[in-house]
């Protein structure tokens, strides 16, 4: 079995300045308990950059270090080249989207979006022109006299948006802004947000716990585990060689093996059940037995025992098979075929080797 290796992604300056954002040693712990163990980071202007993780991972609380709600332990914290860690978050160029939309309910969708600007004592006119693109811009034309509750969860998610891109800010911090919405909407939005950042050019920092909301959006991830940073790469970088055994577990699915001491990583669509007297094609084959079938519509996903030991998730595209031609599989000595260059050997993660 050949492997290849995982290694993190090194930033790429796209703009070929200074960062939009530049974290460096940056510490945060609660008493006891650390949310940000030293994590170095870089966001290049005009990415779409997302932190993603598990709950209690670190990536909240780097955002909100970003925005300043939170003051770091130690470590610096630079927006466009300029030491931001003492400025409090109105005095620093970026606006936060939260889940809960935080807009004001006995105010119109107008003032809502114009609030910011009227704090600032922007003039009137330039109000009501910045609002008018604003609400054009996610798609909400004509619903500036409407309130909040007229509005559906998705509606009210564009007006949180529409006032945090009014102001131009050189970032925009997104909590898990679409962890509300069902997953329908969900994924609509995703769509639009991808466009609406691409229209205004401000740099997203995006926070999710949704590996797949990280893969269909992002520039680049960064993978938080207990307070670090496991991995940073574009999707496809962290998805096809995952630095480590945390990485490949917590984005998407992953199937690791063990084979003569040490542990390679294989996605479940690399994987192929073979026909009997299928060639190899260059493959490594193993063989097993089908020990459980879940039918899902466009795929059935099966669950194979490895003769010589462990298991693998196997998925396969219905073409032509129906629920029960696949259920029919269950039970079944198969062979299965990978190709070795989508094989990862992985490690430890960096939590795991910190003790």
């Amino acid at each position: 079995m050949e492997q290849s290796s995982a290694t993190a992604t090194e930033p790429t300056n796209l703009g070929g300045s200074s960062p939009d954002i530049r974290l460096s040693g940056v510490r945060k712990a609660y008493g006891e308990v650390v949310a940000v163990d030293g994590i170095d980071l870089e966001v290049q202007r005009g990415e779409f950059f997302t932190l993603l993780g598990p709950s209690g991972s670190g990536k909240t609380t780097t955002l909100r270090i970003i925005a300043g709600f939170e003051l770091p332990d130690s470590g610096t914290v630079e927006l466009g080249g300029r030491d931001v860690r003492d400025l409090p978050p109105y005095d620093r160029e970026v606006n936060t989207v939260f889940q809960d939309y935080a807009l004001f309910p006995h105010m119109s969708v107008a003032t809502n979006v114009e609030y910011g600007m009227r704090v600032r004592g922007t003039a009137k006119e330039e109000r009501a022109k910045r609002r008018d693109e604003a609400l054009e811009m996610v798609r909400l034309s004509g619903y500036g006299d409407r309130k909040p509750s007229e509005l559906s969860g998705g509606q009210r998610q564009r007006v949180a948006l529409a006032r945090s891109i009014v102001n131009r800010p050189r970032v925009l911090l997104l909590d898990e802004p679409l962890g509300a919405l069902d997953l329908k909407l969900r994924e609509q939005m995703q769509i639009e947000l991808k466009q609406i950042q691409h229209e205004v050019g401000i740099t997203f920092v995006y926070v999710t716990h949704d590996q797949e909301e990280a893969l269909t959006m992002s520039d680049r991830v960064a993978v938080f585990n207990h307070g670090v940073i496991e991995q940073i790469g574009a999707p496809a970088d962290v998805y096809e060689t995952p630095a480590n055994r945390f990485v490949a577990g917590f984005v998407g699915v992953s199937n690791l093996i063990e084979r003569d001491g040490r542990q390679f990583t294989i996605r479940p669509e690399k994987v192929r059940l073979l026909e009997p007297g299928e060639g190899d094609d260059g493959m490594h084959i193993e063989s097993g037995r089908i020990r459980d079938v879940a039918y899902a519509g466009m795929i059935t996903r099966y669950l194979v025992v490895l003769d010589a030991g462990g298991e693998l998730q196997v998925v396969r595209q219905n073409l032509e098979t129906t629920s029960a031609e696949a259920v029919e599989q269950g039970g079944r000595q198969v062979a299965v075929g990978w190709r070795p260059e989508h094989t990862v050997a992985v490690k430890a993660a960096t939590h795991t080797e910190r003790g």
